[in-house]
């Protein structure tokens, strides 16, 4: 057995959908009122799904776990976070050398943790 997606719960599934798709530079595959999924060059599906409809009811949003991109190298790390601090998107740590690389962290408008990082070679 293999898992196939990460779902986010999210207040509003358009907002979180508009906002992942600068983040991503595409757009989702599907989209609807409540739900929408990006199936990622990765092989990662990523659905966001309204909270208010979750059955049975969602109650722990954002911050809880991070969505981990992995950059190339460390220099397209700087230029991502460039990037997306450039969009606005609320960044929660700045990058940084960790001991698994280069990094930084920003968060969705639900408080959801993307952290890019680059690992040491």
């Amino acid at each position: 057995m293999t898992p196939a997606m990460t779902i986010l719960y999210v207040k509003n599934a358009a907002a979180s959908a508009d906002f992942y798709e600068k983040l991503f530079e595409m757009a989702p595959t599907d989209r609807a009122d409540t739900f929408s999924l990006f199936h990622l060059p990765t092989g990662l599906v990523l659905g966001l799904w309204s909270r208010d409809g979750v059955k049975p009811d969602a109650h722990l949003t954002g911050g809880g776990c991070e969505l981990a991109i992995r950059a190339p190298n460390p220099t397209e790390v700087d230029a991502i976070h460039e990037r997306w601090k450039a969009l606005g998107i609320p960044v929660l740590q700045a990058p940084v050398e960790a001991e698994f690389g280069r990094t930084f962290t920003v968060a969705d408008p639900d408080g959801h943790r993307i952290r890019v990082f680059n690992p040491p070679a």
